[in-house]
């Protein structure tokens, strides 16, 4: 029995060789004349029955024999309760059996007086093709069981090597483990992402191949499609699992609190990272070959493979871009907008075809509406500065707190110029500048300082003292400037901005020393006579006017030692104008004063401050109450 099952299926072999090959008489007929002189079982009376040429009919019996024959042989293995796959010669002998079905099924279907015949055999063909699946799926099944991933990286001569080290995931504690120097942690083997996974045994791919080949063939496309893409698919969901993305819904992303957010935002990154240079990319590589020259199948077997992964990685990031536009969010914004621009080459390329444009579409929008919530925060920074009221003077003249927040957050996200210089060219909305040469970036920074700087001389009109007014201004000017000459800032805004606001300070410094010492100088400078000068309009001995320096500068020393200048450049800078200012003057008043008639030898009685004792306490202004007070003892 089994000699004669495998002389049937020989001459069968040969009768679907011939009919494949032989378009018209002449070429079967050569065809038949090629096997009878191979072998005599393959004679032209045995053959010759079998065969349909062009423009012919099949004899009714020959093919109920046919069909008998296929039905006996495919019946044995798509009732078999084992898998077929299982031993290679019956794999090979039940995929010689689809394939003569295949031809029949095709015979038929170009024959217009088998109807019957072609009902038999396209019902044996459904029954095959449903087979077919069970074993690719236990295949798939089967190889992803018992193989260890490895991944293939360029090892320099074009070429793909192997490793079989799993880089993707570790689910060790490395703090639970002592590494020696050739232990190195999986975590930290992942360097880069220039690798490819090869998931399943390449002899397994080739008999997914076989397999799908024939289903695709005989019209089962979609189901071998569906059978592929749903195992491969629960792959991608786990393996995004074990990287720490987990399936957040948009309700779930807004209500977060910032810290759990930034969490995940990190997780997100190593995500869409591995997931975009890693994961997508071996799955091509699979698809390729599993569904090698099967035209469609192949292209939509990977979008159904990948779309709820990168459908779950964009609604993290676009749920991210439609919330909160907190200025606190700008960074883990920028970080995201980085990430899909980097990633933007690689969606290009993995979702290439026409069934993953709209992923392609989707990742576009999302990385565009990232953009859109990094001009967002922007706006709400301005805001912020805007709502922040004068409601209370900061002692002593120091900068401001939403000085050091504003310059600290623009210097910090300057880090990102180039990032956030590509998000304001495409926006339509900022400022117009009078300099057409400044980038909208740089435009966008400029109205930023001149909101703050608005702000700041409403908050200055808060203090009583037009000498601590100018002092508050002149802090928090050198603030600014010092935080835009020392970063990226410094180049957006320009040398002549820098120049421009170093000019204020120095303003600012001639309107304290106005307000503050004025009066005082007036005093140590009236000399229209020896003995008595008009001063504010009234007439001073100069008793009178020594005992009013003594009272000024005692009362400014009081008040402006509490003050505060931060910068130790501009403190000994304003100290250095204040003593070149008040010395040479209390100097000239002094000998004056000495000469005077009536003073006489009694001067030094009068004189609280010796030239030394000014000079000391000048030295001693701007610190905040560090000094010590005192004059001549």
């Amino acid at each position: 029995m089994a000699a004669e099952n495998g002389e049937e299926k020989l001459i069968a072999v040969a009768r679907h060789i011939a009919k494949t090959l032989g378009h018209n008489e002449s070429m079967a007929d050569d065809i038949l004349q090629i096997f009878t002189n191979f072998d005599d079982r393959f004679s032209r009376e045995k053959l010759a029955d079998k065969l349909t040429t062009a423009g012919q009919e099949e004899d009714p019996r020959a093919l109920d024999h046919t069909l008998k024959s296929l039905e006996r042989q495919i019946s044995q293995y798509v009732a078999a309760d084992h898998p077929i796959w299982s031993d290679s010669a019956d794999s090979s002998a039940f995929l010689d059996c689809v394939d003569e079905l295949i031809s029949t099924v095709r015979g038929l279907s170009a024959s217009s007086s088998s109807g019957a015949y072609l009902a038999r055999a396209e019902d044996l063909l459904q029954q095959t093709m449903f087979r077919l699946g069970d074993e690719f799926r236990l295949l798939i099944e089967r190889g992803g069981e018992s193989f260890e991933p490895t991944r293939s990286y360029n090892n320099g001569n074009g070429e793909l090597a192997e490793d079989n080290s799993n880089l993707l995931f570790d689910d060790s504690d490395e703090d639970d483990h002592d590494y020696s120097d050739n232990e190195i942690p999986v975590a930290q083997r992942l360097s880069n992402y220039d690798i490819i996974i090869d998931a399943l045994p390449s002899g397994i791919i080739n008999d997914l191949h076989e397999i799908a080949k024939r289903m695709v063939f005989s019209g089962f496309g979609k189901e071998c499609s569906h059978v592929y893409s749903s195992f491969r698919r629960e792959f991608l969901e786990e393996s995004l699992s074990r990287l720490g993305l987990g399936k957040l819904s948009n309700e779930e992303v807004q209500k977060m609190q910032w810290q759990e957010l930034e969490d995940e935002i990190d997780k997100w990154i190593k995500a869409a990272n591995v997931s975009l240079r890693i994961l997508f990319p071996s799955e091509r590589r699979l698809c390729d070959r599993v569904f090698h020259r099967l035209g469609s199948v192949n292209d939509l077997s990977f979008m159904e493979v990948c779309r709820g992964a990168v459908v779950q990685i964009l609604n993290f990031a676009d749920a991210v871009a439609i919330g909160s536009r907190s200025p606190e969010r700008l960074f883990k914004v920028l970080d995201l907008f980085e990430t899909m621009r980097d990633l933007m080459p690689e969606f290009e390329f993995n979702f290439s075809d026409q069934y993953c444009l709209v992923l392609r579409n989707d990742a576009l929008g999302i990385w565009k509406r990232l953009g859109e919530a990094i001009r967002g925060i922007f706006m709400e920074l301005e805001n912020l500065i805007r709502r922040d009221q004068a409601k209370a003077a900061v002692p002593n003249g120091g900068p401001h707190p939403i000085t050091r927040y504003v310059m600290n957050y623009l210097r910090a996200a300057c880090r990102s110029r180039e990032s956030l210089e590509q998000v304001f060219e495409e926006s339509v909305n900022v400022v117009p500048s009078k300099d057409s040469t400044l980038s909208s970036l740089s435009v966008q920074m400029a109205w930023i300082m001149e909101l703050l700087e608005t702000n700041l001389e409403v908050k200055a009109k808060i203090y009583g003292d037009p000498a601590l007014c100018s002092v508050f201004l002149m802090n928090n000017g050198r603030y600014i400037v010092q935080k835009v000459k020392d970063s990226e800032l410094g180049l957006l805004l320009g040398d002549d901005w820098i120049r421009k606001h170093t000019a204020k300070i120095k303003q600012y410094l001639l309107s304290y020393q106005r307000s503050s010492w004025n009066k005082l100088l007036v005093v140590l400078r009236a000399d229209s006579s020896p003995v008595a000068a008009n001063v504010g309009g009234k007439s001073m001995s100069m008793k009178d006017r020594i005992k009013a320096f003594n009272s000024q500068f005692e009362e400014i020393y009081k008040s402006q030692s509490q003050w505060i200048i931060f910068d130790e450049q501009l403190r000994n800078e304003l100290r250095i104008s204040l003593c070149n200012l008040v010395m040479p003057a209390y100097r000239n008043f002094i000998a004056r004063f000495q000469n005077a008639p009536e003073v006489g030898r009694h001067a030094d009685r009068y004189m609280k401050y010796t030239l030394e004792d000014i000079g000391t306490q000048i030295n001693e202004l701007f610190e905040g109450g560090k000094g010590s007070a005192g004059g001549r003892k």
